[in-house]
């Protein structure tokens, strides 16, 4: 494979982010865009990473009984035909690139914004959220989800904090299951029109290290700092896509 620093990339990445919960996606998208790879291949390696870290996530947040499963199934249930139909839709590499750009844009200013709440304080009132609009947000996430190549707990997450949806930690959770269930379904809209030009060592590679990563990430107790990580990400993501932009606009 060539690129072999992709590999290490991929594996820093993961460390980091599966040691505070998040996924990464965004990241991986960000990095393979700078590289001039099938923008079929790039979509599929990133939901594939994507799954790899984010699911001993998911499984901690079931486990400790932090998924609110009557506010997350609206989410999920209307996203996940949605994230399919948005990996299914053909579109040229041209198109791809441009609205990858814009999404990297909107979610690097989306990762600057501070929505948390200070020292883990939990806002006392939330939002009555109907179904309507949680299937909405979520459908609408979820196909421009399949379209780019991300699970879409970067758009999510951040909007359901502004809308004080509920507990940091029950939005940490309706994000990690939101991101599961949009990468495997757009993992499976991507099946049904592989490219012939896929390089499936370089995929089967950066899973390897995403696996790697992840698997130390989670097991460490870290004291990273997550809004640290998140603007550092948001330099990241809003440089590649500028440049992106420029290259193809």
């Amino acid at each position: 494979m060539g690129h072999w620093e992709i590999f290490v990339f991929f594996l820093i990445i993961a460390f980091i982010y599966s040691s505070v919960g998040f996924g990464g996606g965004s990241s991986y998208l960000a990095v393979l865009a700078m590289y001039s790879f099938p923008y079929q291949e790039i979509r599929l390696t990133a939901l594939i990473c994507n799954v790899i870290v984010v699911v001993g996530a998911v499984f901690i947040y079931i486990r400790n009984k932090q998924t609110d499963w009557k506010k997350i199934l609206p989410l999920a249930i209307v996203s996940v035909p949605m994230a399919y139909l948005g990996a299914a839709l053909k579109i040229s590499q041209e198109t791809f690139f441009l609205i990858l750009g814009g999404t990297l844009i909107i979610a690097a200013l989306l990762l600057w914004v501070k929505t948390e709440t200070k020292n883990g304080e939990e806002p006392q009132e939330y939002t009555k959220i109907s179904l309507f609009k949680n299937g909405f947000l979520g459908g609408g996430i979820g196909f421009l989800s399949g379209l780019v190549g991300i699970g879409g707990g970067i758009f999510l997450s951040p909007l359901l904090h502004l809308m004080k949806w509920d507990t940091p930690r029950k939005i940490a959770a309706a994000s990690g299951v939101f991101i599961l269930v949009n990468s495997v379904s757009g993992i499976f809209g991507q099946l049904s029109k592989l490219s012939a030009d896929m390089n499936y060592f370089r995929i089967l590679s950066l899973c390897f290290a995403v696996f790697i990563g992840g698997q130390i990430g989670s097991r460490m107790s870290l004291k990273w700092n997550p809004l640290v990580i998140k603007r550092m990400t948001a330099v990241l993501v809003l440089v590649a896509g500028i440049n992106v932009l420029i290259k193809y606009w």
